[in-house]
């Protein structure tokens, strides 16, 4: 390869990049079968995208979110996310999740997940942590690779 080739982590090593893929799929089993709704999920995954500035993860996370059922208003408020109403408890505990385990600030680490873990089963608290995981290394992947966000055509 050549230095002016674009490298792409996820296609250099296909083994690991289906290895990850595979742990992907059973979080979102453990997910599921931790009650956990898929808005939820997405709105973990559009957070922890954000704090780490992945705009091609961001891209098709918030697709996936307003699919999922997140509205406009929580995805327009959601880096300021303390500071409104408009989410749920289960909500609130998946975002402090989401930045405890971004930014593992051990400050304020084990007070974060503690606050977390009040509103939420054990398999709740683990699911999110390991959604949060998850979507942390599927970031650094597409920021490596530099993976690009192309613009939509117009829809007519």
């Amino acid at each position: 390869m050549s230095t002016h080739e674009h490298f792409f982590l996820d296609k250099s090593d296909p083994g690991s990049w289906r290895a990850i893929n595979s742990f992907s799929r059973k979080v979102a089993a453990a997910n599921e079968e931790a009650e956990i709704p898929r808005s939820v999920t997405e709105l973990l995954n559009v957070r922890v995208s954000q704090i780490n500035g992945c705009a091609y993860c961001l891209n098709m996370h918030v697709r996936q979110a307003r699919e999922a059922g997140v509205t406009d208003q929580q995805l327009a408020v959601l880096p300021a996310w303390r500071e409104t109403q408009v989410f749920s408890p289960l909500e609130r505990s998946a975002l402090t999740i989401a930045e405890a385990t971004t930014e593992l600030d051990h400050s304020t680490l084990h007070q974060e997940l503690t606050s977390a873990r009040e509103t939420l089963t054990d398999k709740q608290f683990s699911a999110l942590q390991w959604s949060a995981i998850a979507i942390n290394a599927f970031n650094r992947i597409s920021i490596l690779s530099g993976h690009p966000v192309r613009a939509k055509r117009s829809e007519q």
